[in-house]
């Protein structure tokens, strides 16, 4: 399966087999921030919010900015991992704000079809089919104005 990185006019980042990765016209705070209104919105909820960022400098160190959402729901991983238990080490689901070298900044997400491959479930299982939908849509929506 090929990676899927949208530039829109940004650098594009390396890229990772199994990593969707879109630009987002908005700063990470603002980027995060959207996403979780977005998550929640769609009836998910938000677990875990780790700003990568935050905790470097607690430890002395710097870091651009850097934040990840842990996000899910019930009745969309459960059957998930019913069919194939393994999937739990994946889920809940993650995305990934962050702030590269030159300013620019980036939302990265783990692809649930890649996700279902490396779990062994056919990809094109509608429950899986329907996940990448959503979490595209949800992820645009965070990274447009």
């Amino acid at each position: 399966m090929a990676p899927n990185i949208e530039t829109a006019g940004h650098a594009s980042p390396a890229v990772h087999p199994g990593l969707i990765t879109l630009p987002s016209t908005f700063a990470v705070a603002e980027t995060t921030e959207r996403l979780a209104r977005v998550i929640e919105s769609k009836g998910l909820t938000v677990f875990c919010r780790i700003d990568h960022a935050a905790n470097a400098t607690s430890a002395g160190l710097s870091m651009r900015p850097t934040v990840v959402l842990i996000f899910g729901n019930a009745r969309g991983g459960t059957p998930l991992m019913q069919a194939q238990p393994t999937l739990g080490i994946d889920l809940p689901l993650k995305a990934l704000a962050w702030e590269d070298a030159s300013g620019g900044t980036w939302l990265s997400y783990n692809d649930p079809a890649w996700l279902a491959s490396r779990h062994g479930l056919d990809s094109g299982v509608p429950a899986v089919v329907a996940l990448r939908e959503a979490l595209g849509a949800m992820t645009r929506a965070a990274t447009m104005p």
